[in-house]
């Protein structure tokens, strides 16, 4: 049976082959009668008309698969475009109120953190780097296997346990600072939320703790909120029975109340990978 070989598709499969279609006069003649009528097959039509006819066809055919043969190859391309953008990785480091102390899965301020803004359209991670009683030197004692591979920014939430258990001001200093220069140094876009002694605590000490979030992230050129407590400390409604730790609607509050914040660091980060 005769066959006309048509490369009807122009777009390179997996391993560098062009499919190639036959279409043989049967398929010719159903597609000419397609074209004048379905009484085709029973007249007979002068060789120069079947001829033109003919040719009409084979034009029809190559049109029809190349037509197909380009849309799978735009959707293809399409799926292929969407997969080639990672989300962008935070890491939320920190103690309790980072690893959702008295929480249940989910209410965190990591997970509702990412869900806010997978709601808001941003491709993101937040990953829950949060271990409860961490001081600051703890926890930058942890840090290189804490941010592991890939992260690309930061939110530091330390320094609550350094003033429950009294530690001196001036080593929860030295450890912010080196945490921070480290930070720095891994060209890592960085937030620290920072905390604040208790009125109640002596002025002097309150102030030589206060001081030490505005001074560091300046000298280290992280970025800054001033107190991730803000708007939910002492309020009974946003706390757990403790009246130190957030429950789920104060999660809800600092993440709302944050968000300009976060959004700055993704503005950073993105200005950051884009740099190289």
């Amino acid at each position: 049976m005769a066959y006309i070989q048509i490369d009807a598709t122009q777009h390179m499969h997996a391993g560098g082959r062009r499919p190639q279609r036959h279409m043989n006069i049967t398929e010719c003649d159903r597609m000419i009668s397609r074209l004048v009528g379905p009484g085709f097959g029973h007249h007979k039509v002068s060789v120069p008309v079947r001829r033109a006819l003919f040719a009409i066809a084979t034009v029809a055919f190559v049109i029809t698969v190349t037509l197909q043969a380009a849309v799978q190859f735009v959707a293809a391309a399409g799926v292929a475009s969407g997969d080639d953008t990672a989300p962008i990785k935070i890491v939320a480091f920190g103690d309790s109120l980072v690893a959702g102390y008295g929480l249940d899965a989910g209410q965190g301020f990591p997970e509702q953190l990412e869900a806010a803004l997978v709601r808001n359209g941003h491709k993101v991670e937040i990953v829950n780097a949060g271990v409860s009683g961490d001081t600051i030197e703890a926890a930058s004692a942890r840090l290189d296997w804490a941010l592991g591979e890939g992260a690309d920014g930061v939110i530091v939430v330390l320094g609550g346990n350094d003033f429950l258990r009294g530690v001196d001001p001036v080593r929860s200093r030295m450890a912010m600072d080196n945490l921070l220069a480290r930070l720095a140094e891994r060209k890592l876009p960085t937030l620290v939320a920072g905390m604040r002694a208790p009125l109640n605590f002596d002025p002097a000490y309150r102030n030589d703790f206060d001081a030490i979030y505005p001074e560091l992230t300046a000298k280290h050129g992280a970025m800054l909120d001033p107190f991730f407590l803000e708007g939910v400390a002492l309020v009974t409604s946003l706390n757990q029975p403790d009246g130190i730790h957030p429950n789920r609607d104060g999660v809800a509050f600092i993440v709302a109340r944050m968000m300009p914040f976060v959004m700055d660091l993704l503005d950073k980060v993105s200005s950051t990978k884009a740099a190289g």
